[in-house]
C-alpha cells in the first residue's frame, strides 16, 4: 500500500485487505473482581510493526465519513468474538462499542445495528454503546430520539467521558442511558486529591439517584479501585485490570478466571 495515497483511501484499502484489528480491554465488576465485559478498540498495524495512533486515524475516518463503514466492521467483528467467548466460557460477557458523532447521526445506524445483531445471533443485552457527552449534546433532542431507537432494540447505552463535556443536568435526566463512565481525568489522582475524591463520589451518588450504573476509566492502582468500590462504583477498567489486548490474550485471562474456585 502506498503511503502517498490520501488517508481516506489508505483507510478504505486497509479495510478491504483486513488490516484492522480489534483489541479488547477488560471491564471488571468491583463487587466480585471478575471480568464481566470488554471494550472493543480498533487498532491499525503498520509496516514497521507499530500501530497507527488511534486518535489520528479515527479522526481522519470521522472527517472523511469512512467511520460509518469502519464502525460497522467493528460492531460485527466484536459481536462475533463475544459470541464465541460466551460459548467457550459459558458467560454473559458483554462488549462495549464506541459510537462516533458521524456514526451516531447517520441515517442508517439503527438498521446497521439490527443487521449486525441478526447476523451474530447474540442477545441485544450483549452490547453496550458508548456515546460521549459532546456527541449526545450536539443536538440533544435528536440524540434522545436516536437513543430511544437503540434502547428499543434492547441494548444498553453508556455516557462516556462523563465530567469532561458539557452535559446539562436537565438533559441528563432525559437521556435514556443505563450507565455513566467517569473520565480517567478524575480517577488519576484519587485517593490523594481531595477535589477529585469529592467529584468522583458526587458523580457516583448522583448516578445512583438517577438509577444509573457507574463505571470508572483509567483505574491503575488498588487504592483507586478500593475507593471506587467503597463509594459504590460498580464497574472499572484500566491498567490495574489489563490493557487493551488481542482476542487470544483476552481469552487467556478468561480461561484463568474460569479456572478459579467459585
Amino acid at each position: 500500500m502506498s503511503y502517498r495515497l490520501p488517508m481516506h483511501q489508505r483507510l478504505a484499502n486497509a479495510l478491504s485487505y483486513n488490516e484492522f484489528r480489534l483489541f479488547y480491554q477488560p471491564v471488571v465488576d468491583l463487587r466480585t473482581d471478575k471480568i464481566v465485559g470488554v471494550e472493543a478498540l480498533c487498532r491499525w498495524p503498520q509496516r514497521d510493526e507499530t500501530f497507527a495512533p488511534p486518535e489520528t486515524f479515527i479522526t481522519q475516518a470521522e472527517t472523511s465519513g469512512f467511520i460509518v463503514q469502519l464502525g460497522d466492521w467493528v460492531l460485527r467483528t466484536a459481536l462475533d468474538q463475544v459470541r464465541a467467548w460466551q460459548a467457550q466460557f459459558a458467560t454473559d460477557l458483554t462488549v462495549a462499542v464506541n459510537l462516533s458523532g458521524r456514526q451516531f447521526l447517520h441515517y442508517n445506524l439503527v438498521k446497521s445495528i439490527e443487521d449486525a445483531l441478526r447476523a451474530s445471533q447474540v442477545h441485544p443485552r450483549t452490547i453496550e454503546f458508548e456515546i460521549t457527552e459532546s456527541v449526545a449534546m450536539h443536538n440533544a433532542e435528536d440524540s434522545i430520539g436516536i437513543m430511544r431507537q437503540i434502547k428499543g432494540l434492547g441494548m444498553e447505552l453508556a455516557l462516556d467521558d462523563f465530567g469532561t463535556g458539557y452535559s446539562s443536568l436537565a438533559y441528563l435526566k432525559r437521556f435514556p442511558i443505563d450507565k455513566l463512565k467517569i473520565d480517567k481525568a478524575f480517577v488519576r489522582d484519587i485517593p490523594d486529591d481531595g477535589n477529585d475524591l469529592a467529584i468522583v463520589s458526587a458523580i457516583i451518588a448522583m448516578a445512583h439517584a438517577l438509577g444509573l450504573k457507574v463505571q470508572a476509566e483509567g483505574v491503575e492502582t488498588a487504592a483507586q479501585a478500593e475507593f471506587l468500590a467503597e463509594c459504590g462504583c460498580e464497574y472499572a477498567q484500566g491498567y490495574l485490570f489489563g490493557r487493551a489486548l488481542p482476542a487470544d490474550d483476552l481469552a487467556a485471562l478468561l480461561t484463568a478466571q474460569s479456572e478459579q474456585p467459585a
